[in-house]
């Protein structure tokens, strides 16, 4: 359909989004599209009534109020394209407000867990021992994305400085710090294990990236995922790992050791502050727990005036 092709190019070449953005955004527009053509109805027919009926078939169809807002969001911004390329008349998605959607916090790791998982890894005698810990340490200490550790090549770090060259959503670059735990961990993996692997890449031995599969190709995100799940079983450290956990919990822990929201949008790339304000929420539940579990009247007893 011409008017998606345009869009797409829009979002690729205008706005610079990711593929991964750009797939999200041609599948939600396409839900919509299949839903209106199955009842005759064209793009310039489209009107705040149809659009309410696409939400509740979508809801009885299982759809989350998080997909839906997403939806209605992606839907919006394509309305809008069209309206001012001449292809319709109206943006009544302008009309619509999304349905409320739960909040979610973030899952976080206690420094406990993290001490605990770091350790545990430290112990293992494979190969592969010197890259895992690598890829955790830097995800804890530097807050990056899945997205973003992948494509980090190593000439993007400055090993010596703690500091890499990130390019992140939108293709917006930024620098991101590490410690001085994970500046040794690095070092390591760059001196023994990556040089091994990179041997294995028969058609590339300039491979830049800065983190290789067994074949001494780059690592995917599928792959980092793969990974996590298995350094969970060779430790035993079965604590939900996903890369945004790691990512989340530096967050949070940053903020609790008195960082500066600001400061902490900035690691993390955030475009606004109200996506960064999240932690405060997450931060206020962990004091409630520990207050729960330390305080001695937190809890009600049967015997209490």
């Amino acid at each position: 359909m011409k008017e998606i092709d345009l869009f797409i190019e829009h979002l690729q070449y205008d706005l610079n989004y990711s593929k991964q953005t750009i797939k999200s955004y041609q599948n939600d527009v396409e839900s919509f599209l299949f839903f209106i053509f199955n009842q005759g109805i064209s793009l310039d027919d489209v009107d705040t009534q149809i659009i309410r009926n696409y939400l509740s078939n979508e809801i009885q169809n299982g759809k989350s109020k998080t997909t839906c807002c997403r939806r209605i969001a992606c839907l919006r911004h394509f309305f809008d394209f069209l309206l001012d390329k001449g292809f319709i008349h109206e943006n009544c998605f302008l009309f619509i407000t999304a349905p409320k959607k739960e909040i979610r916090y973030p899952e976080v790791l206690y420094i406990e867990q993290v001490e605990t998982l770091f350790n545990r890894n430290r112990l293992r005698t494979d190969e592969l021992k010197e890259r895992d810990q690598a890829i955790i340490e830097l995800l804890y200490a530097s807050g990056l994305r899945v997205s973003e550790l992948v494509n980090v090549k190593v000439s993007d770090m400055d090993i010596r400085n703690r500091t890499i060259r990130v390019l992140g959503k939108g293709r917006k670059e930024r620098i991101v710090m590490f410690s001085k735990s994970c500046q040794e961990t690095l070092i390591d993996y760059l001196k023994n294990s990556r040089e091994i692997l990179l041997r294995r890449n028969k058609s590339d031995f300039s491979l830049d990236y800065l983190f290789l599969n067994t074949f001494g190709r780059q690592l995917t995100t599928r792959g980092v995922q793969y990974i996590l799940e298995d350094i969970q079983n060779k430790t035993g450290c079965h604590y939900g790992l996903h890369p945004h956990t790691l990512r989340h919990t530096f967050a949070t822990h940053l903020l609790e050791g008195g960082a500066d929201l600001r400061v902490i949008q900035e690691l993390l790339g955030h475009e606004s502050i109200n996506t960064t304000q999240i932690y405060t929420h997450v931060t206020e539940e962990a004091m409630k727990a520990q207050f729960n579990m330390s305080h001695p009247r937190a809890k009600k007893h049967g015997n209490d005036d």
